[in-house]
């Protein structure tokens, strides 16, 4: 029987769980879109130096690539210690690493300054950013499922996923504001937002440190079921979500990094519109989709997972070329139109996929299966843009780029209709066990409001 004091002790753990969750993703994609809003523009000129701008595009991207790459490794380690050691101690190392690495981004010396070191060290810290990266999502997603009311996880876990929506308004506002005080052609320009990166991971580390661990790992100890080696456990008996959930997360990952680093790229260079003008854009249609992803979240409480997430899949797949072509016509109202419209859209993808990705892997195999599978995703995602500039280049038209994103869509529909929902599993259960298939079917009348 839970007592009152339990239950405002659940309480007051769940509030704290989603807003380290959502400052964790934030500080996430803070990081990612105000590399990707810098990697075409100035990374790519500063540190890998080049007469032709494709070709400084293209290094920048690299560089970008290589921190998605990166993941799947951060998500092996940080997954293994994450079910080994505790939610709470892995979110708290992955949350230092990415900080430490970002901000040192903001203080690197450039390839004029010291040769080919500069691009060395931009390598190095990407990696260590990706590393981190790839074991943050799943801990930050785990920390809201198992501290959250059992009929509305898809409503909690969505939470964390605005991250990416307060990250883009974020870094957008930080480049704006950065643009402001020093002006574009200050070599201070790209540097001081990722300084000041610094401030959220104090805010992040303060909230972070006064979690408790989760219920389901606190049961895991207690019942000894600890395993040993998660990451070879989860390969052998949950391979196919493994793989499932790479696959399905492409919809989800592709076009967020088209809609922000390609996109400013595309936009200045190409279209020959003001970047601020598209960040601006940008932050007001991620500030809309706060309220998609929600929206979608609470809709998949209600539904399903599946249910929403393939009809988020259909959404996006009809949504791909009329982006483009809007983009293509360089006509300012119908550009801002088209980047108005993306985030909310792709807000519909965000909501439901938290939740449905982590309720697939056994509460012992959780943290590596929900981290290993999503880094695996970051992977396929990884190329988009340089493959969307490669396009560009050879057809002069960016409608190709739309048909690539139908067809990962198409593929994650694929993927999702293959996953099993379990919005009504009980997560205390081991899925593996057959006493542990029990599922626990919700009534109107035992929703909380929690």
């Amino acid at each position: 029987m839970v007592t009152g004091a339990e239950e405002v002790l659940s309480r007051r753990q769940l509030r704290r769980a989603v807003i380290s969750a959502t400052v964790g993703t934030t500080i996430e994609w803070y990081d990612i879109v105000l590399y990707g809003l810098l990697a075409g523009v100035y990374f790519g000129r500063l540190f890998f130096p080049t007469s032709d701008p494709f070709a400084a595009g293209m290094a920048g991207f690299g560089t970008l690539l290589v921190s998605f790459l990166a993941r799947p490794i951060g998500a092996m380690i940080f997954g293994h210690y994450g079910d080994r050691i505790g939610r709470k101690g892995t979110l708290i190392a992955t949350l230092l690493l990415a900080g430490i690495c970002s901000f040192l981004i903001g203080v690197l010396p450039t390839y004029g300054q010291v040769g080919v070191l500069a691009p060395i060290l931009l390598v190095l810290l990407r990696i260590g950013v990706g590393m981190a990266l790839g074991g943050e999502w799943g801990g930050a997603v785990l920390l809201t499922l198992e501290w959250g009311n059992r009929y509305r996880r898809g409503f909690w876990t969505s939470w964390p996923q605005t991250g990416f929506a307060l990250g883009v308004a974020l870094s957008s506002l930080a480049l704006q504001l950065s643009l402001l005080l020093v002006g574009q052609s200050s070599p201070w320009v790209w540097r001081l937002p990722f300084l000041a990166s610094g401030v959220i991971i104090l805010v992040g580390l303060y909230v972070r440190l006064g979690i408790l661990e989760t219920p389901t790992f606190v049961a895991l100890l207690e019942r000894r079921r600890i395993e040993r080696f998660p990451l070879l456990t989860v390969i052998r008996k949950q391979w196919r979500e493994l793989v499932l959930t790479a696959l399905l997360r492409g919809v989800e990952q592709a076009p967020a990094v088209l809609f922000v680093a390609f996109l400013l790229t595309y936009g200045t260079q190409f279209l020959h519109f003001g970047q601020r003008q598209l960040a601006l854009a940008m932050t007001i249609s991620a500030v809309l989709s706060v309220g998609t992803i929600v929206l979608s979240g609470y809709l998949a409480d209600v539904y399903g997972r599946k249910r929403m997430y393939l009809l988020a899949t259909v959404l996006m797949f009809a949504f791909a070329l009329p982006y483009f072509a809007l983009l293509q016509t360089a006509v300012p109202a119908r550009v801002y139109l088209a980047i108005l419209l993306s985030f909310p859209i792709l807000g519909f993808v965000w909501g439901p996929v938290a939740s449905f990705v982590a309720e697939n892997f056994t509460g012992r195999l959780r943290y590596s299966g929900a981290a290993v599978g999503s880094g695996l995703a970051a992977i396929i995602a990884g190329p988009v843009p340089i493959i969307a500039l490669a396009l560009l280049q050879h057809y002069q038209s960016s409608l190709p780029i739309g048909v690539m994103l139908m067809v990962y869509a198409a593929v994650s529909f694929i993927a999702a209709s293959l996953v099993r929902d379990r919005s009504k599993q009980d997560l205390t259960a081991e899925y593996d066990e057959r006493e542990g298939e029990r599922e626990v079917q919700p009534t109107p009348s035992r929703v909380t409001t929690r």
